[in-house]
């Protein structure tokens, strides 16, 4: 962001008639006169607008490899497709030099862009006042969101109301960073300036063309998710960012707590559900009609569906800027298995993209509370061998065995994390009447998807990127559904207001009915009691009556309802939990065991050994970016993010 100038040329992105609003591609550049001479051509700048949000759910996503919940090896070949830069962060390896994963330069070039969307619109001579209202206020909310993208990452940041004329004086363009708080009351006002009147529609118009278009629900939804984020520990009375000051002595960070911020975070996760109830929209659920499945199956695709379904019912908004596809590089091939024995010898489909044991531990058993709650679980059992029967056959394959851990799961576990003996329902066999016919992972050497030195190194996979009907069809070739990446479902609304309301109120305040109802619905999806009822008939503790104890709840509750969606790695940083998880080192099992390497009790004691696959390391300088120190160069105004 060196200098703040108006864009004389941009990128002019074609709108495809048979494909989503944001499924665009460059096709030349035009000056600014002719990208606003007529409707059309105003429509694809407003396309190029949209072009710049974050790939969400991939590998130049920070989220996907950066946190603790999805790992690889470096070494694997998998690399020259996918990138694994993000595990240098997770590893320590962030540098102010040649930052890893940035958005500064990025998300300033989509500001710029939108602000010359907004100071031309007026000038295009056939839009209806309707749409010069609509599209203004998708602007304005991109302009929020690319906002909020750089808070998240960078804290403080230079807020760009408005492009600088290209005559503006050296000094005008070198700017200070603005104090976190007005970063987030400007993005708020920026909402609140689109979501005024009917600027937005409560739908799409035609979900056929124009699915990924910012409606009302997203504008509120957004707002709701910044304002919790701006009342969480990181940006609300954090101490620790007390010396990060302009170079005038400007604070950039208030360290006094405020409660009115949860307050307010609490009315607009409300207004936002609201909205979205309004927009018919509710938690996913499988509708079964013919009857074709029993309640295990269906529940199973239910859960499936609800992440990985193109536009179901519950899905705010979608970033169709990132399809997830079965193509080489896509989150689909990444994470991928065989299945299949007619295909054992694919060289291509290897699961590269695996989870560690901490994380399948994360997932409530099948009483709804945490396997070290349970006390009908003894948790010194859980790396204990046991071999499945027939009750478990539709969750893992009957007589093979497996760890203690694996069994009596909640619905969640099965349905989004694979592992070895683990039932995969879907895949080209779905009789459900005849378990023994449906797939199943098999890990070990010289099983269908046994590693061979390449592949999976944990022992366990994220099968929630993957639809169901998702299939090898060839022996490099996937064939399965695509889907557009969730960027905020219902379910992450509903536990955003749970949280919003116990950190403004406690469990037992004025609106404790709604904090437990919201919870709870997310977890009658999945097949759970609610909190209450869970807590007192499985545990030896009635945690959700105290603040601390709820909080807890609330926050595991988040972790696995949206695991492997990208949250957990920005939730954890706003929580300021994040050093106590990155510091659990991450173990898998031992995926180098062969089937010939003894009886078949010696095989598996030999498997299900953790091995350590990684330290990680996170200090206080790694909740926010560095900014590259070229950027700080050019503009010695800016001051760098405590410990860079």
């Amino acid at each position: 962001m060196k200098k703040h100038i108006v864009l004389l040329f941009v990128a002019i992105m074609t709108l495809s008639t048979c494909s989503d609003w944001l499924d665009v591609v460059p096709d030349g550049v035009a000056t600014l006169d002719m990208a606003f001479n007529s409707r059309t051509q105003a429509l694809k700048y407003l396309a190029t607008c949209y072009s710049y949000m974050p790939k969400n759910g991939g590998s130049a996503d920070p989220a996907t490899l950066g946190g603790d919940d999805i790992w690889t090896r470096k070494t694997t070949h998998f690399s020259n497709r996918f990138s694994l830069a993000g595990l240098d962060i997770s590893e320590g390896n962030q540098n102010a030099t040649n930052p890893v994963l940035p958005r500064w330069n990025n998300m300033y070039q989509a500001l710029r862009v939108c602000n010359t969307f907004l100071e031309n619109v007026d000038k295009v001579p056939d839009l209806q006042a309707w749409e010069r209202e609509q599209w203004t206020a998708e602007a304005k909310v991109l302009k929020a969101y690319y906002h909020f993208s750089l808070v998240q990452m960078y804290g403080p940041v230079p807020l760009i109301r408005e492009n600088m004329p290209v005559d503006a004086d050296v000094y005008a363009v070198k700017v200070e960073r603005d104090p976190v708080d007005e970063c987030f009351d400007y993005i708020v006002e920026l909402l609140d300036e689109a979501t005024e009147g009917d600027m937005l529609p409560t739908f799409v118009l035609d979900p056929a063309s124009d699915y990924g278009r910012i409606t009302k629900p997203i504008a509120l939804s957004l707002k709701a998710k910044v304002l919790v984020t701006a009342a969480s520990p990181l940006f609300n009375g954090n101490n620790d960012q007390a010396t990060l000051k302009n170079h005038d002595g400007t604070p950039l960070f208030d360290t006094t707590f405020k409660p009115e911020k949860w307050e307010a975070a609490m009315k607009a996760c409300k207004e936002a559900i609201d909205i979205c109830h309004e927009a018919g929209m509710m938690l996913y659920k499988y509708e079964d009609a013919a009857k074709r499945y029993n309640d295990t199956t269906v529940l199973n695709i239910t859960l499936r569906n609800a992440f990985n379904l193109r536009s179901n019912s519950e899905i705010i908004w979608a970033n169709t800027q990132m399809i997830s596809i079965p193509t080489s590089g896509g989150m689909i091939h990444a994470s991928m298995p065989k299945l299949n024995p007619d295909y054992i010898n694919s060289n291509d489909i290897c699961k590269w993209l695996g989870m560690p044991i901490k994380i399948a531990e994360m997932f409530y058993t099948e009483n709804g509370v945490p396997l070290d709650e349970d006390k009908n679980r003894n948790i010194g059992d859980l790396y204990n061998l046991r071999t499945a029967t027939s009750k478990d056959r539709l969750y893992i394959r009957q007589g093979r065995t497996t760890v203690d851990m694996h069994f009596d799961r909640e619905p969640r576990f099965y349905a989004w994390v694979g592992f070895d003996g683990g039932v995969w329902f879907g895949a080209g066999q779905y009789n459900d009447k005849d378990p023994s016919s449906l797939r199943y992972l098999a890990f070990k050497i010289g099983e269908t998807d046994g590693t061979e030195g390449q592949g999976n190194w944990t022992g366990y996979i994220p099968k929630k990127y993957i639809p169901y009907e998702a299939q090898l069809n060839a022996i490099n070739n996937i064939s399965s559904p695509s889907y557009a990446w969730p960027i905020m479902r219902l379910s992450d609304l509903y536990l955003l207001y749970a949280e919003a309301i116990n950190e403004a109120e406690g469990p037992a305040g004025a609106n404790s009915a709604d904090l437990f109802h919201y919870i709870d619905l997310v977890r009658a999806r999945a097949g759970l009691q609610g909190v209450k009822e869970s807590w007192d008939n499985y545990t030896n503790n009635q945690k959700y009556t105290t603040q601390a104890g709820m909080r807890e709840i609330i926050q595991t509750e988040r972790l696995i309802e949206l695991a492997f969606e990208g949250h957990r790695f920005w939730d954890i940083r706003r929580w300021k939990t994040a050093p106590s998880e990155y510091h659990t080192p991450l173990k898998g099992w031992n995926m180098m065991v062969s089937t010939i390497d003894g009886t078949e009790e010696e095989v598996n004691r030999m498997m299900y050994q953790p091995q350590l696959l990684a330290e990680q390391k996170f200090g206080i300088r790694d909740y926010f970016w560095p900014i590259r120190t070229s950027d700080i160069e050019a503009n010695p105004n800016l001051v760098q993010n405590i410990g860079w």
